[in-house]
């Protein structure tokens, strides 16, 4: 696999090797041996799916610490425009966002560290979007910023009159209404502290 940094560090797409001929194609889409080497330690412990149509707007979420999550996201079938938003105060990046289109056509995946908000669109008629995640999912550390902040200068590519959010999605407050609870300085991964 190869790994592109992004504009901010630490969020990253990775692009696997596809071996193609007359019967279709294999990659691996996941190596805990190669992920560590070339991106950082981590462990997984639970896989999502879910299905949208076109013009769904899903985020920006985020688990709170202790909950926090790092996510391995990509689409399996259809396309997205999937965003990532830094949330760490006192961040040199703080409130930018990375965008990347995630298909089943280009089979790119986007690593998203514990620290940032996350969300996508759809921009095919369905897309199946799938996510590793190193945390468990734990209801009472949801949190997220609103995915309509137009100061975070997203094109989220969906006309205003197709977009479909959720009603919690719509409540979200503004980067600038929200008080992070990540900091630059927070160690969001004791499990790997060597100390």
């Amino acid at each position: 696999m190869e790994v592109v940094q992004t504009a901010i560090e630490g969020v990253c797409i990775i692009e696997p090797k596809v071996f193609k001929d007359s019967r279709g194609y294999f990659f691996e889409s996941f190596s805990l041996r190669e992920f560590e080497q070339k991106v950082r330690p981590i462990n997984f412990v639970q896989d999502n799916e879910s299905m949208s149509s076109f013009g769904v707007m899903r985020g920006l979420h985020f688990q709170c610490p202790p909950y926090a999550q790092s996510k391995l996201v990509r689409c399996v079938k259809g396309a997205v425009l999937d965003v990532v938003v830094d949330i760490r105060k006192g961040s040199p990046t703080y409130g930018q966002h990375v965008a990347v289109e995630l298909s089943e056509e280009n089979k790119r995946q986007l690593f998203i560290p514990r620290g940032f908000a996350h969300g996508f669109s759809v921009l095919s008629e369905t897309a199946v979007f799938q996510y590793k995640c190193d945390n468990f999912y734990a209801p009472q550390a949801d949190g997220g910023i609103s995915i309509l902040d137009g100061t975070l200068g997203i094109d989220w590519r969906i006309p205003q009159d197709k977009a479909v959010l959720s009603d919690k999605d719509l409540c979200r407050p503004l980067l600038k209404d929200f008080d992070s609870p990540f900091s630059m300085d927070m160690n969001l991964y004791p499990e790997f502290d060597r100390k």
